[in-house]
């Protein structure tokens, strides 16, 4: 499968394939891939099977940002496609499909008229197909029409979906909760602005600095986190308490070369002494996170299932009342075309629902702006689309993760994606005014946690804080005033 590119772009290939990858039905990626590269103006992609197949990969949209985007689903051909006409026909359908999804077909004003207006400049980029240069012009007019509009279409729907559930207080002081980093507790203004604005709090917990020998544990940061948030007008979240990358395991457990029965054993031992601990205190429990997506041990798809099982019947049988649940990252799943040992996301959560496992929620880690598979930026429609993919699970979902930069440093670029513009305090607080209120629109999404108050060194989204390093509010921090004071108005 090869396609033709037609870029103004400055870099020197003419096109970013960082993450890109190829998927199959129900947009699931394909292990199946050998490569993705550049040849001679086209990209080629190569892999085993020769079934319909779509290209997701970064790219300029005119006026809108590097955008992570998939073409549509296409069956194997001598000749090459052209990627800008691909791109824009899946911009295109997926506006078509959503448009019927949310029933939202009004005629006669500016935004209809910037849908019809892509469709005649595809039709026109069609009629100029045998004119690859002609074509391409055409197609990336009308992809950036489409993207206008499809985001505007996004936005309506979640006003919508939102203005509902604020009418009838669905939503409540707890919808808005916040990550704290320990290290900022013992600062009046960080404490003030915390209880100030959230409902519900998140303490992080890393098995790799609490048990860092074997047996030995050291609880002292999350004891004073405890010091200083109980008692308050809060819901108390902690976790996750399993997390199975090599920052986040004891190195004594990583080196240790158990089998998977002893590592099981270990696992359960550490979760119900977590929650034993501090059951009176926490409201809620990310119990495991990521390992669908993560795993140091390889562990195989039974494995994953079982260890699953395992952290929710450890904290069930140390406390019945809290809440428990089970988190994912890359809602996507793109770390599936490049890691055999993962399960794609939806697959893992009806493998859970189907397994009988006892746990109360799904989570989900939505962090964009950096160059990582899973990471890279996706417009305000991708998003929607795929939070609607949660809708039919038979779980409440909570977003316990959300995070874009403020800023991105020279050095890093624009490698994970820009939105718009490049990133300021006025595109993150853009950006986070549209994605609270179309994840807030979705009457299953229960709850949102950002994942930073304030900037620091360790983040995994650099400047991501709603707070500078020094404490200074950013204008994303203004946004969410602003949600949660009409949250609480309507609620009253």
């Amino acid at each position: 499968m090869r396609f033709q590119v037609f870029s103004n772009d400055l870099r020197p290939d003419g096109v970013d394939l960082n993450g890109a990858y190829l998927f199959g039905a129900d947009t699931i990626p394909l292990q199946s891939t050998q490569s993705i590269r550049t040849r001679d103006g086209e990209i080629e992609c190569k892999r085993k099977s020769s079934d319909s197949a779509g290209l997701s990969l970064l790219w300029k949209v005119e006026g809108s940002g590097r955008i992570f985007l998939p073409t549509t689903r296409l069956p194997e051909r001598k000749e090459p496609y052209i990627l800008n006409v691909e791109l824009a026909r899946a911009r295109l359908m997926q506006i078509t499909l959503k448009q019927e999804d949310w029933s939202l077909f009004e005629e006669g004003n500016a935004s209809t008229a910037l849908g019809r207006e892509a469709q005649a400049l595809f039709v026109e980029a069609l009629q100029h197909i045998n004119d690859p240069n002609r074509a391409a012009h055409l197609a990336d007019q009308s992809l950036g029409k489409a993207f206008e509009y499809s985001e505007k279409l996004a936005l309506r729907n979640a006003d919508l979906g939102l203005a509902a559930r604020l009418n009838n207080k669905g939503l409540g002081r707890h919808s808005l909760g916040i990550a704290i980093d320990p290290v900022w507790l013992d600062d009046d203004g960080y404490r003030r602005l915390l209880l100030e604005l959230f409902g519900h709090v998140t303490i992080p917990i890393r098995w790799s600095q609490i048990e860092p020998h074997q047996g030995q544990y050291d609880f002292s940061v999350v004891d004073r986190c405890i010091e200083h948030l109980s008692g308050r007008r809060l819901a108390v979240c902690a976790g996750p308490i399993l997390r199975f990358t090599r920052e986040d395991l004891p190195a004594w457990l990583i080196d240790g070369q158990f089998e998977f029965g002893r590592i099981r054993e270990i696992a359960y031992g550490f979760v119900s002494r977590m929650v034993s601990r501090y059951a009176k205190y926490i409201h809620s429990w990310r119990l495991v996170s990521g390992l669908h997506a993560e795993n140091e041990f390889d562990f195989s798809f039974e494995q994953i299932i079982e260890m699953t099982r395992t952290a929710c019947l450890a904290a069930r049988a140390a406390d019945t009342n809290s809440k428990k649940m089970v988190e994912l990252l890359y809602p996507w799943g793109e770390y599936y075309a490049f890691n055999r040992n993962t399960i794609p996301p939806l697959v893992y959560m009806d493998m859970l629902i189907q397994s009988g496992i006892s746990f109360d929620a799904f989570s989900l880690m939505m962090h964009f702006g950096k160059d990582r598979p899973g990471m890279h930026i996706r417009d305000m429609m991708q998003i929607s689309s795929r939070l609607d993919c949660f809708a039919q699970v038979a779980k409440p979902v909570h977003i316990s993760g959300l995070a874009v930069p403020e800023t991105v440093s020279e050095d890093a670029g624009s490698s994970g994606g820009t939105w718009h513009q490049p990133w300021n305090q006025d595109v993150q607080a853009d950006w986070v005014d549209q994605m609270y209120r179309i994840a807030l629109g979705k009457p299953f999404i229960q709850s949102i946690t950002w994942s930073y108050l304030a900037d620091c060194p360790s983040m995994e989204i650099p400047s991501a804080g709603l707070l500078s390093s020094k404490l200074d509010p950013k204008k994303a921090l203004l946004v969410l005033a602003r949600l949660q004071k009409a949250i609480m108005n309507r609620k009253s």
